[in-house]
């Protein structure tokens, strides 16, 4: 029987996280996004491995489409899929080009992204999100893909105060900063509240304990990409 004194289940989730969140922001990656000092090797670590992780985070949410309770939230989660490749298609594309970011091939021109080898964290988070999604409830899921739109936003928001003085890392941070991507999180979140005011306290605790979980990975992203990860062997 669903509790209807229970908070909303977005205030439950984030108070569940809020400590990733904080160690986030706090990140020598973010903080160097914010004032002009991240080194360039470290972006595009990052956005390489995030044009990876997106391809797996569409089909993720392209699964959360065939199980959402209606067909507007199907529409919804279909067209954020699609969202996602068409990111990772433009936006990464750009991001490498400018600024020198790819690498130089024997050629000169560049290394693809696509011969860049998926990295441990990169492998790990989407894996868990893939068999999260599929094997989990819609609300599982939904609480899996979340932190990926949340987060998010809320970095962007915070970044969005003072930017930065690099124009490349400004405009990633006007990229999760703008009120565009902004309303489709407040979207987001208004269907979890509503999911989640229908589910048991059992489901709501595995709910918490994935969105906790990838709100994890989240922060193991940015490390990774600080650290300049790579297979130990």
């Amino acid at each position: 029987m669903t509790d209807r004194s229970a908070p909303r289940f977005t205030e439950e989730l984030w108070q569940a996280a809020e400590g990733t969140y904080r160690a986030i922001l706090d990140h020598p990656f973010l903080l160097g996004l914010a004032d002009g000092t991240l080194p360039r090797a470290a972006f595009r670590h990052f956005v390489v491995q995030d044009s990876h992780y997106l391809r797996d985070y569409a089909r993720a949410l392209a699964v959360c489409a065939a199980k959402a309770p209606t067909e507007e939230d199907v529409r919804a989660f279909a067209a954020d899929a699609v969202g996602a490749l068409a990111a990772e298609q433009e936006m990464h594309a750009a991001f490498l080009k400018e600024q020198s970011l790819a690498d130089p091939g024997p050629d000169g021109t560049g290394a693809p992204v696509d011969d860049a080898e998926v990295l441990p964290t990169t492998r790990a988070y989407t894996s868990y999100l893939l068999a999260t999604v599929y094997g989990g409830s819609f609300a599982e899921g939904l609480a899996a893909v979340l932190p990926c739109y949340w987060i998010y936003a809320r970095v962007g928001e915070a970044l969005l105060r003072t930017s930065s003085p690099d124009p490349l890392y400004a405009r990633w941070i006007e990229t999760y900063g703008d009120e565009s991507f902004q309303a489709v999180v407040r979207r987001v979140l208004e269907l979890t509240d509503r999911v989640g005011a229908e589910l048991s306290p059992l489901e709501r605790r595995r709910a918490v304990a994935h969105f906790v979980t990838t709100s994890r990975y989240e922060w193991m992203f940015w490390d990774a990409a600080w650290r300049g990860e790579d297979w130990p062997v």
